[in-house]
């Protein structure tokens, strides 16, 4: 065969087959070049699922040590990517999962289990604790059988294991509170209960699921209004009653609240209630202790103004009798205040006996008393009510062997007649009860305008009696005591005096009264002592005066445990020796107390004070107890010299002269202005007389003059000889 020939053919046909060879190749790059596209895309879309879905993928070559990591979300984790170590991020994981991993791990590893899967915790780089779930397969095994390779995902599961916890935390609180929740869904059948809805109820969880939420004791129109209630305001707030199961009636605070889906849809209400009923206890006991009277078990005071302003603020037409009892003071000072509470106990149930007293009876204090009438103003209903109260009071009590008689003042006031307000209306009552009582008690009375404008008087005096001690208002003048058969001075009786700039002299039987009700009287008697001391000690510093004054005690002076103290400090500070003061005590003042006064009376006696008896038979002092008192001096009142130009009168001043001489006793007579009276009280062996015979109360300047005059020559009326201490 010619190569020549041949040659062109055989060029031909390589040619053709280099042709198909680059046509295969480059077949089957492209082939290739699709096959990478599209590889490239599956990991694209691998990689785009897995940023997606949060998770991380990894690849772990055991035999090698090397572990690949997809980092699509944990590149604030580090790694190794070369490690021995089993699990391979064994530095990363908390410290308290890290064992339950590693037994996952190698369990599946010797194919005791189908795949690999925990959660546990794991450090980033800013030293930060975040959850994770781990998932992973052995995907091949060597010649021995050993696994050589394992893929998995890494999830951060941070905020779920949070939310989970905080569910957890939310479960176990329900489980544990000691609340009830009942979750119901909207037509009020019960979904779901805690256990302290069965230890509240007493019934069990299984008993109640699917059951109707009720409240037993309300008709059924209760819950359709709280469903109202939910509607419109999302929740509701009350105090119901309800009973266990085994019957018992409790107090429950009921909270409903509504949950709502995303589109804000009613799905469910929740109720959470809890046990009040000890409180409710307390609270009804506190409100018992508050309202009631621990003595008689009556209303108190507190509740009778909280009554009696509800009647006000509704305008409601009613009626005020408040009284108190007459002279109960006295029973308690002479029998005790065991009695005195006896008695009053004694009383309240006398007077829930009485129908028309019913419910309305009212102890205000101490004995005082009041009595509403609700939507009756009528004169004869309350004026039969007033008689017969005054009728049960004067009963006799028979009380630890003693029978004791007593009677009640009442004062009466009408709304809205009298008052417009409760303290008005409890203003004017008590004027009305104080008139009364000034009538002589035993009465009722109902206010008037007079009474108001003697109580604004009374008011006014007592504000000025407390201007007048601010100011030093309050002087004291001095009227003499004579020898009635020497006519020397032998002392003077210290009278006080108030004296203001704009009103001038306020009587004493105006401004004396009101002090001792309002006790101010003890600070008036302070004043005057201290000033009658000051004056005669300077008068005996003058040699003026040599005898003794008088100053007059107070009921409420001569009570105050520390009247003796008191005398030692003002005889102190004046320089004043004891034996020239003397202090007059009433027959009243001794005999409230006869006990205590003895034992005082003595303690001024051993101080070298002298007392006299003051307004001696005007009192109903006890003959057995007069001998007991340690006196130097018997006043006798001038309602009895008065009376002297009767037979009668004359005997009765003869008698007690009798008895003050048989008792060792000094009689002054007071109130003397004529010599008739003088020259019968000689007749009848008096000492020492007092009075406008021979000088009105004369003011510190004034009896300077008087003392002046004693001592010069030719002194009417008065002995030329000092006066000595009698």
């Amino acid at each position: 065969m010619n190569w020549e020939a041949v040659q062109p053919y055989v060029l031909s046909v390589v040619l053709l087959l280099s042709f198909g060879a680059l046509l295969l190749a480059h077949l089957s790059i492209v082939k290739m070049r699709r096959y990478q596209s599209r590889l490239e895309h599956s990991e694209e879309r691998l990689r785009l699922s897995l940023w997606g879905s949060g998770d991380e993928l990894w690849d772990w070559n055991i035999e090698q040590g090397t572990l690949y990591r997809s980092s699509s979300w944990q590149s604030p984790v580090e790694l190794d990517p070369e490690t021995q170590d089993i699990p391979p991020n064994r530095q990363q994981i908390h410290p308290q999962d890290l064992d339950r991993v590693s037994e996952a791990l190698s369990n599946h590893l010797n194919q005791q289990s189908p795949y690999f899967e925990a959660t546990y915790r794991i450090r980033s780089s800013d030293q930060q604790w975040i959850w994770v779930l781990d998932r992973g397969k052995v995907v091949s095994y060597n010649q021995q059988n050993q696994a050589s390779r394992m893929t998995g995902t890494l999830k951060n599961i941070h905020h779920i294991k949070l939310a989970e916890e905080r569910l957890q935390l939310f479960a176990q609180c329900l489980e544990n509170i000691s609340d009830a929740v009942v979750i119901c869904d909207t037509s009020f059948r019960i979904l779901e209960v805690n256990p302290a809805f069965s230890r509240i109820t007493g019934k069990d969880r299984e008993h109640v699921i699917q059951q109707q939420f009720e409240l037993s004791l309300y008709p059924s129109r209760f819950l359709r209004d709280i469903k109202q209630a939910l509607m419109k305001t999302s929740s509701w707030v009350g105090e119901v009653q309800e009973q266990r199961s085994d019957g018992q009636t409790y107090h429950a605070e009921l909270n409903f609240n509504v949950v709502r889906d995303e589109q804000g849809q009613i799905q469910q209400y929740v109720a959470v209630f809890s046990d009040i009923t000890e409180r409710k206890t307390r609270e009804e006991q506190l409100s018992k202790l508050a309202n009631s009277d621990t003595l008689t078990g009556l209303p108190n005071r507190a509740l009778f103004l909280s009554q009696l302003g509800e009647l006000v603020e509704q305008q409601k037409r009613h009626s005020l009798l408040m009284f108190d009892l007459d002279n109960f003071k006295k029973i308690n000072d002479s029998l005790g205040h065991q009695l005195g509470d006896g008695l009053l106990c004694k009383l309240t149930e006398r007077l829930k006996l009485f129908p028309r007293n019913k419910g309305q009876l009212y102890r205000l204090g101490g004995d005082e008393f009041a009595i509403l009438l609700e939507n009756t103003n009528d004169i004869h209903t309350i004026t039969s009510l007033a008689k017969e109260l005054i009728k049960q009071i004067n009963l006799p009590f028979f009380i630890n062997q003693h029978e004791l008689a007593i009677s009640c003042s009442i004062g009466i006031v009408l709304y809205p007649e009298d008052g417009q307000d409760p303290q008005s209306l409890l203003r004017n009552a008590d004027t009305a009860m104080y008139h009364a009582k000034n009538e002589g008690g035993n009465r009722y009375l109902f206010f008037n305008d007079s009474m108001n404008k003697q109580a604004v008087k009374r008011l006014q005096i007592e504000n000025l009696i407390r201007h007048g001690l601010k100011e030093d208002f309050f002087s004291v003048y001095y009227q003499p005591k004579m020898d009635i058969h020497s006519g020397k001075l032998l002392g003077m009786e210290a009278l006080v005096r108030f004296i203001t700039p704009k009103r001038g002299i306020i009587s004493p039987a105006t401004f004396i009264p009101v002090a001792e009700e309002t006790g101010q009287i003890v600070e008036i008697g302070a004043v005057v002592l201290r000033k009658a001391c000051q004056q005669v000690k300077a008068w005996i510093d003058q040699e003026l005066f040599h005898g003794r004054v008088a100053v007059n005690l107070s009921a409420k002076q001569f009570m105050l445990p520390y009247l003796c103290e008191q005398i030692d400090d003002v005889l102190q500070q004046t320089e004043l020796p004891s034996y020239h003061l003397e202090l007059e005590i009433t027959e009243g003042t001794v005999m409230q107390s006869p006990t205590m006064a003895i034992d005082t009376m003595k303690k001024l006696r051993a101080r070298g004070i002298h007392l006299a008896m003051d307004d001696f038979g005007t009192g109903y002092s006890s003959l057995a107890y007069l001998k007991q008192f340690p006196l130097n001096t018997l006043k006798i009142d001038k309602a009895f010299i008065d009376d002297m130009d009767t037979a009668r009168g004359r005997n009765m001043v003869d008698t007690i002269v009798t008895i003050a001489h048989n008792l060792s006793l000094t009689v002054v007579a007071e109130g003397v202005e004529e010599k008739q009276q003088l020259d019968l009280l000689k007749q009848l062996r008096c000492e020492v007389i007092q009075g406008y015979y021979y000088s009105k109360p004369l003011s510190s300047e004034d009896f300077t003059r008087f003392l002046q005059q004693q001592q010069a020559p030719n002194t009417t009326k008065v002995a030329r000889t000092t006066a000595t201490l009698g």
